[in-house]
């Protein structure tokens, strides 16, 4: 994979020459991963009951990386039972006692960032620089955050003594494997829940990485449990009748199954599902700025980000000079080899993904909106897209309506802000948006009226633990993180 070398999708040039940058990979030796990984089941790795396996690979090589085993409903029903077997002492625990478990999570977490950071980048394929700068590091300040909740839950808001839920189910997916960990699990310990955790099939070893944390950190035997396998698992995990709670984040389609499914029963769920996020630019945004926080609103991991901001509105008179003040910014984006620090846009997770974004690329195309990529040279192994933006595209064209979770900015424009909040809530969707202007006033007035769960005002894809996440309509409900985010834990 070193031998993968990024490139610029239009090489700058300085005084004339062009300006190359030197290969700066990080080496993949510093992370150990096992020919093979059994489930974690009751503080102890075990093969599943059926002897299934499924390989998992390097999205940017197709190399396989590890087998790993496939869990089926007897697998499920152990993990579920060693977790409600831990509940009732890991419940009784006082909330300091909890808390400094989670406090030494955090702390190993940090400790071991470089070979978290390695492992994500080779199973999801995004950019060494994104998980080493972000993931990594708000997967430790969410157990950091939740550890100091531990303690303080009667100050919450949920009454003098909120008890926890039970079991819950957790299911995560492969954009952001190990954060989406940490946004599940820590708020559960933190509040005296027990979890199965099942991370997607495509991206298991982050979590069987974190079971090892867990080991490390002494944590109690059954109450983190991590079952891998595929949609069947989840079902199943889903479905068991021992189960208190349920947090899916995912595809909308899932989510849609998940609600059928639980509906009628006790379990407590959140659902986190897709995006159409609308990045609104007004006349009198700083251009450049605007750039960058476009940029950063699509083409961060791919664009595999169900906030992403993939439809991008711009105020009509200004609409020209921001185009092709991105086009030229997209110009200078690296592409190639994720494990070299100087690479912005990594691989795309899977050969069915690539699949999806390639179809809605092409109907976009046949319903007239114009496509527009950098010259880039695309590695011959592994899965990957150039970034690329439409123009010319129409609220009813496919691509401003379905989410394509991939590198691709719809543009779109309008004339006033009342038409900008229109287009922008034109959606099935609700889950964030973006809003550029250097009017605090309108500012205000234009995120007040946006159907979104997040929006932020001059800058884009910015996180916090402390703030709550999550969606209207079809993007799902429920929130995680903050205060707010506790809720779905406790018994309230």
């Amino acid at each position: 994979m070193a031998s993968q070398k990024p490139v610029a999708a239009s090489a700058p040039s300085a005084g004339g020459s062009p300006f190359a940058y030197a290969p700066a990979p990080e080496s993949r030796a510093v992370v150990d991963i096992a020919p093979s990984y059994g489930l974690f089941i009751d503080g102890e790795f075990t093969e599943a009951t059926g002897g299934g396996v499924f390989k998992t690979l390097a999205p940017a090589t197709e190399e396989v990386l590890s087998e790993v085993a496939q869990a089926d409903a007897a697998d499920v029903d152990r993990a579920v039972a060693a977790a409600r077997r831990a509940f009732g002492t890991w419940s009784a625990l006082p909330g300091a006692a909890r808390a400094k478990y989670l406090f030494r999570i955090a702390r190993i977490i940090q400790e071991r960032a470089r070979e978290l950071a390695v492992l994500e980048t080779l199973d999801n394929g995004k950019p060494i620089k994104e998980t080493r700068d972000f993931d990594v590091p708000q997967a430790a300040a969410h157990f950091f955050y939740h550890a100091g909740w531990a303690d303080k839950l009667a100050y919450a808001g949920y009454g003098p003594d909120p008890r926890p839920v039970g079991v819950a189910a957790q299911v995560i997916p492969w954009n952001f494997p190990l954060l989406m960990l940490a946004w599940k699990i820590a708020p559960a310990l933190a509040t005296g829940n027990t979890v199965v955790l099942k991370p997607a099939e495509t991206t298991p070893l982050s979590a069987l990485f974190f079971a090892d944390v867990c080991r490390q950190a002494g944590l109690p035997r059954g109450v983190v449990n991590i079952v891998t396998g595929d949609g069947t698992t989840g079902a199943a995990l889903v479905a068991h009748p021992d189960v208190d709670k349920v947090a899916f984040t995912g595809s909308t389609e899932v989510g849609k199954a998940i609600a059928r499914q639980v509906a009628g029963t006790r379990k407590k769920v959140t659902l986190e599902l897709g995006g159409k996020g609308a990045n609104i630019v007004f006349d009198d945004a700083p251009v450049d700025q605007a750039v960058e926080g476009i940029v950063t609103g699509i083409f961060f991991n791919q664009g595999q980000v169900c906030c992403a901001g993939s439809r991008l509105l711009v105020q009509e008179s200004v609409a020209d000079e921001l185009v092709e003040a991105l086009k030229r910014r997209l110009g200078t984006l690296r592409l190639g080899n994720p494990l070299d620090k100087n690479t912005d846009i990594g691989a795309i997770n899977s050969a069915q993904q690539l699949a999806k974004i390639r179809e809605l690329t092409r109907t976009g195309e046949a319903e007239g909106a114009e496509r527009w990529s950098p010259s880039c040279e695309l590695p011959s192994a592994g899965y990957w897209f150039a970034p690329t933006l439409f123009t010319g595209v129409a609220q009813s064209h496919t691509i401003a309506q379905d989410e394509i979770f991939g590198p691709v900015l719809s543009v779109l424009t309008f004339r006033t802000p009342g038409e900008a909040v229109a287009k922008a809530n034109n959606t099935p969707y609700g889950l964030s948006a973006g809003v550029w202007t250097e009017k605090g006033s309108r500012m205000l007035a234009v995120a007040d009226r946006l159907r979104a769960g997040v929006v932020w005002a001059n800058t884009f894809n910015k996180f916090d633990p402390t703030s709550p996440f999550g969606g209207y309509k079809e993007s799902g409900y429920g929130r995680e993180g903050g205060r707010h985010g506790l809720e779905a834990y406790l018994d309230v």
